[in-house]
């Protein structure tokens, strides 16, 4: 990047900052020019004491008290200005980058909520959550000094002005100093912002990838992959750790060189103070006043050193932040549904396709619902089983086609997501829902027995994804929440895969005896339940084959008899494998 470039990205970097807290910044700006001034009112008052009191009482050999107390009081009230302007510019700098924050990470995630579910589908957990919280930290980190950064800059201006009043050798002198300044911030920019971009991507992986790892842990122990995992993970870290160390690196030989050439000027400053006044140029009160006003603002020149390193760093979260924020706002799949009049049918799919990264998922499908009616959707691996009740639900967008519906559907997904919560959250995810309309779902999921043996209200803690319950059990309560948002279509994507039998068949049995009994359309993959579906629905390659009552498909259809001999063989294999594991 350009020095013009690295600029122009700066400008737009702290002009989105500050526009997200400009009253509080500018208040923190003001407490920092008022310690500013008063840093340099202090080494008039020094000069004063000096000058006015110390000499002239050693010269008499007495102190003249009233002379004392009258410089003493203006040292003290300037002392006690520039400490109250350093106590404005702190609280409000950190107000400033606490509140920025705030409301960028509050952007962020608005956008990612307002974003469809496709949009999720193509991006990692791990990416959004560091893109909302360690990038936005990153981003504002560079507020907090910016004031006492441009009280700094303020302070040499007014300090080199104070010198060449004083004498023109001294703020000759010091004006060396800035473009010796200069020129280290521009080289060190010019080969720090690679690397502290590098550390913040890198620093954005690893996030993803422990976020992955850790939200797939039972996967990666029932394989023992904990080691491969590990050394993938360190992998990541490795690399982060070089960018990161690379740049603190560079940004501790900057430091150094910044504290080093301030202080050899101090003491050239000390040399020619001492030439001057022996020459009788300036009094020991300019000299003194001079030497400490310089010594006062090498400090302050660190700060604008340390705004500089941090510009890389907040311009690399910065940019990673905006991609989020630019990106535009997909279209709603859910949007494009049609609605249906109140009665038959509940679901009209009328020739829709779908594809996934361009590839086709469904093809020219059409199917008609009514209220009442149990589908069974059957097909072998990647049929498009799960692509149409996703499409059903407006999970993903059309192709072609079209669909229409009496009301929104309710879909069980066929992995049972349960939030580190209270059951009775989880059924109702904060709607006022009363006790006996949550026992009632629960009764029709046939879980109220299993819930009434945690020996605890519907307040009780499932832990994080419900892990304390069976996979069967999470189905049915993820059953229940579905049941407990009134739907005239209840779309269950093999939602009953974990259940046993006998539980399937009272689950199936409880949903058809529900007053105003919703349609339901279920993903099914074992032949007990295909045999309760009124109607069967056979995909094969994104395409409906077949549809009719299960028995009438058996004689009629080769592949569909052919599919569930494979799912009762498959089935037999399982429980053989069960039975010997209990022996």
């Amino acid at each position: 990047m350009t020095n013009v470039g690295r600029v122009r990205a700066a400008r737009v970097l702290l002009t989105g900052l500050v526009s997200l807290q400009r009253v509080s910044f500018s208040i923190a700006v003001g407490g920092a020019m008022i310690f500013a001034v008063g840093t340099v009112a202090s080494s008039v008052g020094i000069r004063l004491l000096i000058d006015d009191v110390i000499v002239p009482g050693f010269a008499a050999n007495r102190l003249v008290f009233a002379d004392f107390a009258v410089v003493g009081a203006i040292v003290i009230a300037i002392a006690l200005l520039r400490a109250g302007g350093v106590v404005v510019r702190r609280s409000f700098a950190g107000r400033t980058e606490w509140f920025a924050a705030r409301i960028l990470s509050d952007r962020v995630m608005s956008r990612v909520l307002a974003q469809p579910p496709v949009w999720h589908r193509r991006r990692m957990t791990g990416d959004i959550a560091a893109r909302a919280g360690v990038d936005v930290d990153a981003a504002v980190s560079v507020l907090a000094p910016l004031p006492f950064a441009t009280s700094a800059l303020t302070l040499v201006v007014l300090a080199v002005v104070w010198l060449f009043v004083t004498d023109a050798w001294l703020g000759g002198i010091a004006l060396v100093v800035l473009p010796i300044l200069v020129w280290f911030n521009i080289t060190y920019q010019r080969r720090v912002d690679r690397h502290y971009a590098m550390a913040q991507n890198e620093l954005g992986a690893l996030s993803e990838a422990v976020h992955e790892s850790f939200d797939a842990v039972l996967v990666v122990k029932s394989f023992g992959a904990e080691d491969r995992e590990t050394k993938r993970l360190s992998v990541i870290s490795d690399r982060l750790r070089r960018a990161r160390t690379r740049a603190v690196s560079l940004r501790s030989t900057f430091e150094a060189l910044v504290d080093v050439v301030p202080s050899l000027v101090n003491v050239l400053l000390v040399a020619a103070g001492a030439w001057r006044l022996s020459n009788g140029a300036m009094s020991v009160g300019e000299l003194s006043a001079s030497v400490f006003l310089f010594t006062v603002i090498a400090f302050p020149l660190r700060i604008v050193s340390y705004l500089f390193s941090e510009l890389p760093h907040s311009a690399s979260g910065w940019k990673r932040v905006q991609e989020v924020l630019g990106e535009e706002i997909g279209k709603n799949a859910r949007d494009s549904l049609g609605l249906l009049p109140p009665g038959d049918p509940v679901l009209v799919v009328d020739r829709i396709s779908v594809s996934h990264e361009g590839e086709p998922a469904l093809r020219d499908v059409s199917l008609r619902v009514n209220g009442g009616e149990i589908i069974a959707i059957v097909g072998p691996v990647a049929s498009g089983k799960t692509t149409l009740l996703q499409a059903v639900a407006g999970l993903v967008g059309l192709d072609s086609g079209r669909i229409a519906l009496a009301t929104p559907p309710s879909l069980v997904f066929q992995e049972s997501f349960l939030f580190a919560d209270s059951l009775r959250y989880n059924l109702t995810l904060g709607s006022d829902v009363r006790d006996d309309a949550i026992r009632y779902a629960l009764q029709t999921a046939d879980a109220l027995e299993f819930v009434d043996d945690l020996g605890a209200s519907l307040d009780v803690a499932l832990g994080e994804r419900g892990v304390s319950l069976s996979g069967g059990q999470r189905q049915r309560i993820a059953l229940a929440r579905a049941l407990l948002h009134p739907t005239s279509l209840l779309l269950l994507d093999d939602t009953t895969s974990a259940l046993d039998p006998g539980t399937e068949s009272r689950v199936i049995t409880n949903l058809r005896a529900l007053n105003d009994s919703p349609a339901i359309i279920v993903v099914a993959s074992r032949p007990s339940t295909i045999s309760l579906a009124d109607r069967v629905v056979y995909l094969e390659q994104g395409r409906i084959i077949a549809a009719g009552r299960h028995e009438d498909l058996l004689a009629s259809s080769p592949q569909y008899m052919e599919l569930i001999g494979a799912f009762e063989s498959d089935r037999r294999s399982a429980s053989t494998v069960k039975d010997g594991n209990e022996r």
